[in-house]
């Protein structure tokens, strides 16, 4: 069997994963220890993170044709990819937060919905909160002034009561 028929399915998964990703971030994994790793690979799987290291060559040709080929100069040296389908914001936060606890491991790059970001980018991607957080803040200060209203009214007719 010829050596690109055994690559051939390896590219065709990582084509798969991220077909209908809204982010990659690649990240340099190099100095973490078995714990560190087996915990980083839990927390990205909770979040719904694909979380893999493939060969550089194989990303390379993946990526190609993509929104992902933006991320072709950045393949090098030990890199493995997080794929989110549907939290664009979720590997930036967990690799972020978890490079806290491990200063081994390092953000090298990434895309979010079509936009490409170095390492700096990515930081600040990180801090945006997940999507379910932004919409319970927004109907929370939506709901804030309606609920003042009626406290206000509430009052207003527990005095005129009390008047009479």
């Amino acid at each position: 069997m010829a050596k690109i028929e055994l690559k051939q399915p390896v590219v065709e998964e990582i084509s798969a994963n991220i077909k209908d990703a809204q982010s990659v971030v690649l990240v340099d994994y190099r100095g973490l220890t078995v714990e560190q790793d087996t915990e980083l690979r839990k927390q990205l799987r909770e979040a719904g993170i694909v979380y893999k290291v493939y060969k550089n060559t194989m990303m390379v040709r993946a990526f190609k044709g993509t929104d992902f080929e933006s991320l072709t100069p950045y393949c090098e040296g030990p890199s493995a990819a997080a794929i989110s389908t549907t939290d664009a914001t979720a590997p930036a936060r967990v690799l972020a937060e978890f490079a806290k606890k491990a200063d081994k491991l390092e953000i090298k790059a990434g895309v979010v919905e079509g936009s490409f970001y170095d390492a700096k980018g990515m930081q600040a991607i990180a801090s945006i909160p997940s999507r379910e957080v932004l919409i319970s803040r927004l109907l929370g200060s939506m709901q804030s002034p309606i609920t003042n209203f009626a406290r206000v009214l509430k009052q207003i007719a527990e005095k005129d009561g009390a008047a009479e």
